[in-house]
C-alpha cells in the first residue's frame, strides 16, 4: 500500500508534469500524457488498498482475460485496470450501499440492486467461490490455470453455470459476480486516468475518444471530419 506521503508526493508530480504545456514551458520530446503515464503507479509494484494477495493475484489474472493485450488497442494489464478497480473498492463507492432491504433476489435487473452485499462483499465472496470451484475441478487456484480454462471459467461464470451456493455462497449468484467483475474492468479502462486506470489514456487514444475537452462548438457542424485532437484528462493531460 502507498504511504500517504508517497501518494501526496506522486500527486504533486504529476500536477507538475501534466501543468507544464498549459504555461507554454514544453520539455522536448514530452508530451502531458507520456508525463502523466510515467508518474502513474507501477502495476506490477503496486500493493493493494483492498485486496489481499490471492484476491489480487485473481483480478490480475481475470482482467487480462477479459481485455487482453497485443491488439490493436492496450489491453487491460497495459492499463492499469486492476489498479483502478482496487482503488474503487477501498473508497467509498465500494461500501456505501443501501443494505436497509426488502431485497428480491429474483427481481428483474429493471427494478435495480437487490443484493444485502456491498460491492468489496461481492468481490470478497464472489472471488472465495470461484477459486474454490478451481480446485474442485482443477485442483488449483485460478491464476494457475492455462488460459483456455481461465476463459471457460469465465464463460461459465457470465452464463451462471457454476452454483456458489455449493462452495458455502446461498446469495451471490456467479452470473452477478461476473457482471460486476466485467463492469469494473470496462470502467478501469474507459475512466479518465485520476481514477487510476487507462494508464497514460491508452484507451481514449487506441479508440479516439477526444476526453474531457471543455468545448467541442466549432467541430458541432463539421460532419464526416475526422477529428484531429488528441485526448484530455480531467487532470489536464493533454493526449
Amino acid at each position: 500500500m502507498l504511504l500517504a506521503s508517497q501518494v501526496s508526493r506522486r500527486k504533486f508530480l504529476l500536477s507538475s508534469l501534466i501543468a507544464l504545456p498549459a504555461m507554454g514551458v514544453m520539455v522536448k520530446g514530452l508530451s502531458a500524457a507520456a508525463a502523466a503515464d510515467m508518474v502513474a503507479p507501477d502495476l506490477y509494484s503496486y500493493r493493494p488498498t483492498f485486496f489481499d494477495a490471492t484476491q489480487w493475484a485473481f483480478i490480475m489474472a481475470a482482467s487480462d482475460c477479459l481485455i487482453p493485450g497485443g491488439g490493436r488497442g492496450p489491453g487491460a494489464l497495459d492499463s492499469n485496470v486492476p489498479i483502478f478497480v482496487d482503488q474503487q473498492l477501498a473508497t467509498g463507492l465500494g461500501s456505501e450501499v443501501y443494505l436497509e432491504g426488502p431485497f428480491e433476489l429474483k427481481a428483474p435487473a429493471t427494478l435495480g440492486y437487490q443484493l444485502p452485499y456491498t460491492p468489496q462483499d461481492i468481490y470478497r465472496r464472489g472471488i472465495q467461490a470461484a477459486q474454490a470451484w478451481c480446485q474442485q475441478v482443477h485442483g488449483a487456484n485460478f491464476v494457475a490455470l492455462d488460459l483456455p480454462a481461465k476463459n471457460d471459467l469465465l464463460k461459465s461464470l457470465q452464463a451462471g453455470k457454476i452454483d456458489f451456493s455449493a462452495f458455502g455462497e446461498e446469495i451471490l449468484g456467479s452470473k452477478l459476480f461476473f457482471s460486476e467483475l466485467l463492469k469494473n474492468t470496462r470502467n478501469g479502462y474507459l475512466a479518465d486516468p485520476i481514477y487510476g486506470g487507462n494508464k497514460g489514456m491508452r484507451a481514449w487514444i487506441a479508440i479516439g475518444f477526444p476526453g474531457a475537452r471543455a468545448s467541442y462548438l466549432e467541430w458541432v457542424a463539421q460532419h464526416n471530419v475526422k477529428y484531429p485532437l488528441g485526448p484530455v484528462s480531467l487532470g489536464g493531460a493533454r493526449g
